[in-house]
């Protein structure tokens, strides 16, 4: 493994999923892997395969580029860095999306009744 190259991409990773303010657990569910092994991708543990890395780009508005380190100072941003991130959710609300999709369709049902319920106050 180049442990250069794995850390440089870690870093790029945790700039860019600092400016869209999400969690690792965010980014790990986005590209489909455990947040351990994002986690160890950030820290420059391990290199993503081809797949991951482009994952990697569309969920972080990122080029390639960026997040091998490759971006030259000053050059204009490629479209994939020109892409407006989307409005961010609280993170609350992101956790609370995930245990959602977790539950079995009549649980939805049930919680979308209290979450009517709620608003209704």
């Amino acid at each position: 493994m180049d442990k250069k190259l794995a850390t440089t991409i870690g870093a790029s990773a945790r700039v860019a999923r600092g400016r869209m303010e999400l969690t690792q657990a965010d980014v790990a569910e986005r590209i489909d892997v455990a947040t351990e092994v994002y986690g160890r991708l950030e820290r420059g543990g391990m290199l993503p395969s081809v797949q991951t890395l482009l994952k990697l780009c569309h969920e972080l508005h990122v080029s390639a580029d960026e997040l091998l380190g490759l971006a030259a100072q000053g050059a204009p941003p490629s479209r994939a860095s020109e892409a407006p991130p989307p409005t961010p959710e609280r993170p609350e609300v992101r956790r609370l999306l995930r245990s959602v999709r977790q539950l079995d369709p009549a649980q939805v049902k049930l919680l979308g009744l209290v979450a009517n319920a709620l608003t209704r106050r």
